[in-house]
């Protein structure tokens, strides 16, 4: 594992250029998992001569961010979570609607017709975008926005490019891929049926605060992994909810060719997968509170925990 402690924080462009300049060292490092900031602050020298069984002391990181994101789309892959996702808001929003919707789905087995996505998305890898500036790190405290009591969370994991695309394929969206973390995409979910009424995308459910994971690994060491890993939800160290990542619609590398589609994508735009299915609390039932701590943890990606202020 090729780190060192941290010197000097490099502007996005130095991420980018620092693969073109390293090709060597960069493939190196593409096969473990790294601190960027870290890494950018090693000389040639070093990185040729670090060792590769270096442990990480995860209390040596602050709540700085691995890499500022240029851009952030979030996907919805899983159709899983959009069904059990709209359940609960029915359960928890219109409540006298949700007698017809178990009763349906105890009769055929099967959904309540009006809780699946609309056509498009089992035809296109749907997104929206957030706001890239307001992604903060691990450790980093979460203020409840004054516009909701219901501030949920969501466990998705997250990708980045270091190459330019545009009209990609998904093997080219692939080549593209520097990395994976973990991501938490708050949620203001009083606010949000409100908003999705308007017609256009999240707003203020969304755009306050969403964080990312200081760890970054490899796509070697996930693609293959993608769709096995264990995912786990904790609030003040109590597990509330365990899932398995796979189940998803469409892969990344489909999410980002279609992203890229007579679009030019730059190097450092972040893509989320989407919420795995039961990783959120309008599936399980358990929102934050002032106060309360949230822990997410991935197989192979590490954890990201943040505190919700008092």
């Amino acid at each position: 594992m090729y780190i060192t402690r941290l010197k000097h924080q490099v502007s996005q462009q130095e991420l980018f250029v620092y693969k073109e300049e390293l090709p060597h060292q960069w493939k190196k490092v593409q096969d473990s998992s790294l601190h960027l900031f870290e890494l950018l602050a090693m000389s040639k020298s070093e990185l040729d001569n670090a060792s590769s069984d270096q442990n990480i002391n995860e209390e040596e990181y602050s709540t700085a961010l691995a890499f500022k994101p240029t851009a952030y789309r979030d996907f919805m892959l899983y159709e899983k979570h959009a069904i059990d996702a709209a359940r609960g808001f029915v359960k928890k929003y219109i409540p006298h609607l949700l007698p017809i919707v178990t009763g349906y789905e105890k009769l055929f087995n099967k959904p309540f017709p009006k809780l699946k996505p609309s056509t498009r998305y089992f035809q296109f890898p749907i997104y929206y975008l957030g706001n890239h500036l307001n992604i903060v790190g691990d450790k980093t405290l979460i203020s409840i926005p004054e516009y909701t009591r219901q501030l949920d969370y969501e466990l998705e994991i997250a990708a980045f490019i270091t190459k330019p695309l545009k009209n990609a394929t998904p093997k080219q969206a692939k080549e593209a891929i520097g990395g994976f973390l973990i991501l938490n995409d708050f949620s203001a979910r009083d606010v949000q049926l409100d908003e999705i009424k308007t017609g256009f995308g999240p707003m203020k459910t969304k755009n306050f605060a969403s964080s990312l994971s200081t760890l970054i690994v490899s796509k070697k060491k996930i693609l293959t992994e993608i769709d096995k890993l264990i995912a786990k939800v904790y609030i003040n160290d109590e597990l509330i909810a365990e899932a398995c990542t796979g189940g998803k619609l469409y892969s990344f590398e489909q999410a980002i060719a279609y992203a890229s589609w007579e679009e030019q994508l730059h190097p450092g735009e972040l893509f989320g997968s989407g919420t795995v299915p039961g990783c959120t609390g309008i599936e399980n039932g358990r929102m934050l509170n002032k106060g309360d701590s949230i822990r997410l943890e991935v197989d192979l990606l590490g954890s990201l925990e943040n505190s919700i202020k008092q």
